[in-house]
Parts: structure tokens; C-alpha cells; sequence
């Protein structure tokens, strides 16, 4: 079974069961919360364990909202261009990223709303994104490795939409390629954290004083900054 409810405050809602589903379940993404059953729940038992977590729901959607839809009319800062999205009277996209502006041209009928549509925005976004990403993270990686004394094995550019970095036990550093979102000073701080752990493997006392010296002081300041960007 699977079916859509409105509320008014909540939004959309999905209502599903699941043969693997033993508990209900709530989950939200995108700005929306799907509610989770197992086969032969209790629709009327669902709506009520919604409305028993409707504070925490509340709380969560605030904190994971709804991405607005790309259009002509969206504002978007990367670290290295700004984006133009228009319409043109071609029947094709196609964009250009030249004296740090990404033109994505768009077909002039099309509908923004359309789900195939904002796949192709964001795709094109993304592969801007892995360019950029490409030609300035590694490079910026060696340089702070060089001037705070790591080293590292190798670095890799990736497409994560949940951790902006990570680091494996054989110190190889795996940078996503939202990075390039971020203003050049949260890149650095995310660069940083990644080479702390090449020596710590941890987020222990020790890692954090090591952040605090590689930043001068600023890991938490940084690190709370760096909560209020999201991913692609």
C-alpha cells in the first residue's frame, strides 16, 4: 500500500508499507516525510504515531527543508562561479562556464517544475562542480599538506551527499565534490579536518587540538560555520 495525506502543517506525507519494515517508521527527505509500515499496519495506527511525534517532525523539517526547485530565477555563489540559468529559443540545454559564470541554457518551454528537468539542472550543476573541484582541490590539498608538515597517499574527487571529506586507515583523502559550494575558508577547514585525521583517526581531544592549531583557534568557530551549508 502506498498513498499520499496532506497536512496542513506537515506537508506532504507518504504512507508505505514494506515487507522488510518491522517497527512504523518515520523518515524526511527533501522536505518531505515518509511513513513507513509493516504489511498489515494499521493506517489509523500510523496517522497516530505521526501525530505522537509531530513536535520532533516539526523540529527535523525545519532543520532538512524542502531544496527550492532550480529556475531561471535561482541565485547560487560557488567558491569559483556564479550561476545563470535562461531560456533560450533552442530545443537542447547546454552550458559554458566562462569569466566565472556557468550559463546553463534551457529550452524556452520548458517546465521547471518537471522532475526530468530540475535531474538535468542539477546534473549539469554537478559536473561544473566535479570540474572546478577537480582543478583546485588537489592542488589546494598539497599546498596546506606542505605548509602544516602531513602527508597523505593519494586524494580522489567524489560525488558524496552525505560527508563533505573522509580519510581511510591507509591516509587517502576522498573529497566530495560540494566542496565547491562552501566559501574558500570552509574548502580550507574541511581540507584541514581531513589531514588532521591522517593522524588522528578520531575525533578525540587530541584531533580537535590539532584542528585548533592548524586554524588558529577557529575549529569550532569553523565547524559550526560549516552546519549551515548543505550539499547539491
Amino acid at each position: 500500500m502506498e498513498k499520499i495525506v496532506q497536512d496542513k502543517v506537515l506537508g506532504e506525507i507518504r504512507l508505505r508499507t514494506s515487507p522488510r519494515a518491522v517497527h512504523y517508521t518515520l523518515k524526511i527527505s527533501k522536505g518531505k516525510i515518509t511513513a513507513t509500515m509493516p504489511v498489515g499496519g494499521n493506517a489509523t495506527r500510523m496517522l497516530a504515531f505521526i501525530q505522537e511525534n509531530r513536535a520532533k517532525l516539526l523540529k527535523a523539517l525545519a532543520k532538512h527543508p524542502a531544496h527550492p526547485l532550480l529556475t531561471d530565477k535561482t541565485e547560487m555563489q560557488t567558491a569559483t562561479f556564479r550561476l545563470h540559468i535562461f531560456r533560450t529559443e533552442r530545443e537542447n540545454f547546454y552550458m559554458r562556464l566562462e569569466n566565472g559564470i556557468l550559463h546553463i541554457a534551457c529550452p524556452k518551454e520548458i517546465d521547471f517544475a518537471d522532475e526530468q528537468v530540475q535531474k538535468v539542472l542539477k546534473g549539469l550543476i554537478e559536473q561544473a562542480l566535479r570540474h572546478e573541484a577537480r582543478r583546485i582541490l588537489p592542488q589546494r590539498l598539497h599546498q596546506l599538506a606542505s605548509q602544516h608538515g602531513f602527508t597523505y597517499t593519494g586524494v580522489k574527487i567524489f560525488n558524496s551527499k552525505s560527508h563533505w571529506g573522509s580519510c581511510t586507515a591507509r591516509r587517502s583523502i576522498n573529497l566530495s565534490l560540494s566542496l565547491m559550494l562552501l566559501p574558500f575558508p570552509l574548502i580550507d577547514y574541511v581540507l584541514l579536518h581531513e589531514l588532521c585525521h591522517t593522524i588522528e583517526m578520531n575525533h578525540s581531544d587530541r584531533f580537535w587540538a590539532l584542528m585548533d592549531k592548524v586554524t588558529d583557534g577557529k575549529a569550532q568557530t569553523l565547524r559550526k560555520e560549516l552546519k549551515e551549508f548543505h550539499m547539491l
